[in-house]
């Protein structure tokens, strides 16, 4: 009874003391997409990601009803770093729609005209009246938001005397930005500005800061992938290393006697998601240095195959150089690239559940092969040319000399050749439904690709690739341009298996460097992707799209045509940047990319 009494009683106080307009709620994820265009056409950092900020504790006064709920003492506010734009997860402060998403607009035009700032409050100013002046169509949708906004804002009953003359401070740099050159200053916080951008919660952390031993720099750090709603939490570093032994204390009747102690193993299941679900509910996250990543690194490796159970590696591996944004600088050698075959994959037929797609795409297809032509009125030649000579027939009364009467065969070739590069990380091994897993899909498509393209006889490659860091990037040759096509190639097409990170920007260099060898009129580098770049080293976030940029740059520059096809739904936030708005291709049926990717190569080709 005590429990079901107190349940109606939180959600009677929450729904008081609440201000947002939920059904006005603008949700980041839903609007992100019209964002990052609209960031950088105002001439944002073309690499910074667009992101979810964590919401974070104000010392600003709060209505006594407030205060009994236990709400708005954390507040979400925008903010950036070289890395990325972090915008509130949901925006529900006014009770329309249209002005919950033009303050959206307005951040992401605000982070554009000011990546960096010292004086937070004059700052704020300046570049509110920038936008106002160069960007007249965002001002009268601005006075409306801050009319609204100021509505909404403690009034002077809720304030003392110091407190209500900053709040007057920040009305009047609201309604008239510039106007105010100092903040007064008061006990506490200020109510949250929601239309400025706050500093960054988090700083990067020393090199001194991180464990002598685990061989990595705290740039180099282990970092998980971060999705649009994901936020990002404070950390702080805990030098924990013990000085001197010191002194134990403890009572003697705590410890176990022999007859006390009993070994019983209890066994359990480590469940990793339970665990990091606790970090969930922690304002601050401590970092112990007491802790190695040495343990890290051994139970990583562990993971990797046998090599007598691995493929075979052809090589000592290639250095490969790698983008590194932050220095605007190549760094040589940074990469070693191993290439990777898979030589005990018995030769195998196609499959039988895909022959009849194999039939159909051999059968359209087939109408690409080279067909052999006359070359007509020539000197010399295999037939004579029946209406060359009766040409000349006619001229010869006129007193010229016979020319050519000859005809010649000349084949007509396709001067293509192409390269199919398709990602083989760990992520690929998620289930797509009950039957199938996205490697699945993977390799069926690559499989129908290379039948297709064998029926016409253009020249093609198959590669795949994942990595693990910057030491160890798995390219693995499935088909190079000189080897026939047959039971061989479909054995390794059938033997692929998903594992490890997705190093982009070292596979699309090797890539590129095996498709310039080709003396094609038309070279063309098919990217088969289903998410961003990354690994478990700092190629994570803006790092791994600069470098995977950098990369495609680099074949364009090679007389290269990089096109990418992406299973990734959020591909729309980073592939315009990486290939340019007409260089990818974003499948949102999975189950559809086997028979898409064949009818893509016709459209990019010019055969369709």
């Amino acid at each position: 009874m005590e429990e079901f009494v107190g349940g109606i009683w939180h959600r009677l106080v929450t729904r008081q003391s609440a201000t947002d307009f939920a059904d006005a709620r603008v949700e980041l994820a839903d609007i992100q997409p019209q964002l990052a265009p609209f960031y950088r056409a105002l001439g944002g950092e073309t690499g910074k990601l667009l992101e979810a900020a964590e919401a974070r504790p104000f010392r600003a006064p709060r209505k006594l009803i407030q205060r009994i709920a236990g709400s708005h003492r954390r507040h979400a506010v925008s903010w950036q770093d070289a890395r990325s734009l972090r915008l509130p997860p949901a925006v529900a402060l006014f009770p329309e729609r249209e002005l919950n998403e033009s303050l959206y607009l307005w951040l992401t035009a605000m982070a554009a005209v000011l990546p960096r700032f010292r004086h937070w409050f004059r700052d704020n100013q300046r570049a509110c009246r920038l936008l106002l002046e160069t960007r007249p169509g965002l001002a009268k949708r601005y006075r409306e938001m801050v009319e609204a906004s100021l509505l909404l804002r403690p009034g002077q009953d809720q304030l003392q005397a110091d407190a209500w003359t900053r709040e007057q401070a920040i009305r009047r740099a609201l309604l008239q930005p510039g106007s105010v050159e100092l903040l007064p200053r008061a006990p506490g916080d200020a109510w949250p500005v929601p239309f400025w951008l706050y500093p960054a919660p988090l700083r990067e952390l020393s090199v001194d800061a991180c464990d002598e031993d685990s061989g990595e720099s705290a740039e180099q750090s282990p970092q998980a992938p971060e999705e649009a709603g994901t936020v990002r939490r404070t950390a702080r570093r805990l030098d924990d290393r013990k000085q001197t032994d010191g002194l134990l204390i403890f009572q003697l009747e705590s410890l176990f006697s022999r007859v006390e102690q009993v070994e019983l193993d209890r066994c359990q299941e480590e469940n990793l998601d339970d665990d990091l679900g606790a970090a969930e509910d922690l304002d601050i996250i401590t970092l112990s240095r007491q802790r190695r990543a040495g343990s890290a690194r051994v139970r990583f490796d562990l993971d990797l195959p046998a090599p007598q159970n691995d493929d075979l590696a052809l090589g000592d591996g290639i250095r490969l150089p790698e983008w590194d944004y932050r220095r605007q600088q190549l760094k040589a050698d940074h990469c070693l690239l191993q290439p990777m075959l898979a030589d005990e994959a018995a030769p195998a037929p196609l499959p039988e559940a895909l022959r009849p797609a194999a039939r159909q795409l051999r059968n359209r297809f087939s109408t690409l092969r080279p067909e052999r032509s006359w070359l007509k009125r020539q000197l010399q030649g295999e037939e004579l040319d029946l209406d060359a000579w009766l040409h000349q027939l006619t001229e010869e009364q006129r007193g010229l000399e016979p020319g050519a009467c000859y005809r010649q065969r000349r084949p007509n070739q396709r001067d293509l050749s192409c390269l199919l590069l398709a990602d083989l990380s760990m992520s690929t091994d998620a289930g797509l439904n009950d039957e199938q897993r996205v490697i699945d899909v993977i390799r069926d498509s690559m499989t129908l690709f290379a039948e297709a393209l064998s029926s016409s006889r253009d020249r093609f490659a198959l590669y795949g690739f994942s990595s693990i860091r910057n030491k160890q990037v798995r390219y693995h040759l499935l088909k190079n341009f000189n080897e026939t096509y047959g039971d061989a190639v479909r054995g390794r097409l059938q033997q692929i298996k998903p594992g490890f990170y997705t190093r982009m920007g070292a596979a699309i260099r090797q890539s590129a460097d095996i498709l310039a060898q080709e003396k094609s009129a038309q070279r063309l580098l098919l990217i088969l992707s289903d998410g961003k770049p990354n690994d478990i080293d700092q190629y994570e976030g803006r790092y791994g799209i600069e470098d995977t940029r950098h990369a495609v740059q680099q074949a364009r520059a090679l007389g290269l045509q990089p096109f990418c096809i992406t299973i990734d739904d959020k591909g729309n936030d980073y592939l315009p940047f990486l290939f340019g708005d007409k260089g990818y291709a974003l499948v949102s049926d999975l189950s559809r990319l086997p028979m898409l990717l064949p009818r893509l190569y016709l459209n990019l080709t010019g055969a369709s």
